[in-house]
């Protein structure tokens, strides 16, 4: 009995350092999950699976994709009417 394989074999095995490199250029230059799981040729699923085995093993720092956007207070102005709290600058 012979068998032949036709088409690629999808099955890959990945090294941490390159399911790292991948997870971490998320964000990068504005790349989104999607764009960077398309040009790996992987699913996003695939990508947010490897960023919670990598925060596991202690390898990606669980704040590595937090993202700070500067708050400008003193444009912020509240018009809650009958709200009388102290606002003094605080973000809840």
């Amino acid at each position: 009995m012979q068998i032949d394989i036709l088409g690629q074999e999808r099955r890959r095995r990945w090294r941490d350092e390159q399911k790292l490199e991948i997870v971490m250029s998320v964000g990068i230059d504005g790349a989104t999950v999607t764009e960077v799981a398309q040009r790996h040729d992987v699913t996003r699923q695939q990508i947010y699976t490897w960023r919670s085995e990598l925060k596991k093993q202690g390898l990606l720092p669980s704040s590595a994709n937090a993202v700070f956007v500067p708050v400008d207070m003193s444009v912020v102005q509240t018009e809650h009417h009958g709200d009388h709290q102290d606002r003094s600058g605080m973000i809840e």
